[in-house]
């Protein structure tokens, strides 16, 4: 008999996507999604293996949902369950661990939700991963902002990374699937769209398009939006999509492309496609031809040997850089990863004292960024939230914009001269 069902997210906006298509098919069937704070005849957890606290997280959520309710089926998938689906099964109260492929056809493989003594495991091997699996979803902004999933699993082999073993090789959706959900978000209101995917820029391998050419394709959709690509490898930042950048301006001026060290010794260790020269080219030539484009940088501190030196040369690097804000990420030890038989293992606190000195960089990045925007005038989408008696929303360069309430602004696109009362830092 269907009942209640809560869900718990872990890692990335690709995750949250692919939840909310689960989501959608307990409802299906005849489901009533809850908090997961609340009691739940169904606990589903999505996890992720991107950090070494995925197993010490799985176990503390599984815990926390049977203090709730004791008796409720706990069903576990996301990338971690794919890496550890045995670990997880031993976790005392998990159920059923479902796979990368399996985690969309939960109905397939489950007939009863009700507790057993044994949990039962439907994993595929990575190699099987052939499908893409739509998906989208929307954050708490009151119909602003929906999440898109164009691309699944990746083929690059970055030395610190489980996602291809997670996810398998680079796959993506038709695009006339893409068009299709894209017009289905359009349709339910929703005004700013982010593609997503583990490797966007990458999307159209083995289809008779690339990621360019599928955003001339969505651009083309005679409806008021704009298109927020959410993060894409430097070497797949094409000229043409810089152009259509600047040329179109339902195209978001806002781009997060991953750096991960600013030390050309680190970068080889990491096996990234490119050096710190071609990723300084870029950057300049991303604010010479977009006035105002907003830049998010993705920095990995204490990979296996990062002296001291070479973490000040990623410190300087990032800097001298005209970008706008960093998301900063301890290195963490990852099993079958190449990176973990490594030398030059760099201390715990060391780690830490280095993400401390990125994460003030960044906020001194980002308050710089926002106060050269002064006296500009910025494209904004204001959500429905109130905070105090003010509205706050993103502009199209993702500067954080705050105004008085005015519930006629919401979901509007609203040209904003900015100001310090109107710049939300928070």
């Amino acid at each position: 008999m269907p009942g209640k069902v809560a869900f718990y997210t872990l890692g990335c906006k690709l995750n949250f996507a692919e939840t909310s298509i689960i989501g959608n098919q307990f409802v299906q069937n005849g489901f009533n999604v809850v908090d997961f704070n609340e009691k739940a005849d169904v606990y589903l957890i999505n996890t992720c293996s991107v950090t070494d606290n995925a197993d010490k997280e799985c176990r503390q959520i599984v815990r926390r949902a049977l203090r709730t309710n004791p008796n409720a089926f706990i069903a576990v998938t996301g990338c971690y369950a794919q890496l550890r689906s045995e670990e997880i099964a031993r976790i005392n109260g998990v159920d059923v661990v479902l796979g990368s492929n399996e985690k969309f056809k939960l109905f397939n493989y489950i007939d009863s939700f009700e507790k057993k003594d044994l949990s039962c495991v439907y994993v595929s091997p990575t190699e099987s991963l052939n499908e893409v699996n739509a998906a989208y979803s929307t954050d708490a902004t009151g119909r602003t902002r929906a999440f898109l999933k164009v691309q699944d699993g990746c083929d690059y082999k970055c030395s610190y990374c489980t996602i291809p073993l997670a996810r398998g090789k680079s796959r993506s959706l038709q695009a006339d699937e893409v068009l299709r959900d894209f017009n289905k978000l359009l349709d339910q209101g929703y005004k700013e769209i982010v593609l997503t995917g583990v490797n966007v820029g990458d999307y159209g391998k083995a289809l008779e398009i690339d990621f360019f050419k599928l955003l001339q394709k969505i651009l083309e959709i005679p409806q008021e939006f704009r298109v927020r690509i959410s993060s894409i490898e430097p070497n797949l930042l094409t000229d043409e999509i810089i152009d259509l950048t600047l040329n179109n301006p339902k195209m978001c001026e806002h781009f997060h492309i991953p750096l991960q060290s600013g030390s050309p010794e680190i970068l080889k260790l990491m096996q990234r496609r490119y050096n710190q020269q071609y990723y300084r080219d870029l950057i300049y030539k991303l604010t010479e031809k977009i006035d105002g484009v907003g830049i998010g940088v993705d920095v990995i501190v204490g990979f296996p040997g990062e002296t001291n030196e070479r973490f000040l040369e990623t410190y300087q690097f990032l800097n001298e850089l005209p970008v706008s804000y960093l998301h900063v990420f301890t290195y963490s030890e990852r099993p079958n990863t190449k990176a973990i038989t490594m030398t030059g293992s760099v201390d715990i606190q060391e780690r830490k004292r280095r993400n401390n000195m990125l994460r003030i960089l960044s906020e001194k990045k980002r308050n710089e960024f926002y106060r050269r925007m002064i006296g500009r005038d910025l494209n904004v989408i204001f959500e429905h939230e109130n905070h105090m008696g003010q509205m706050k929303g993103f502009a199209s360069n993702y500067v954080r914009v705050q105004k008085p309430y005015d519930d006629t602004m919401i979901n509007k696109f609203v040209t904003i001269k900015l100001d310090e009362n109107s710049i939300a830092y928070q």
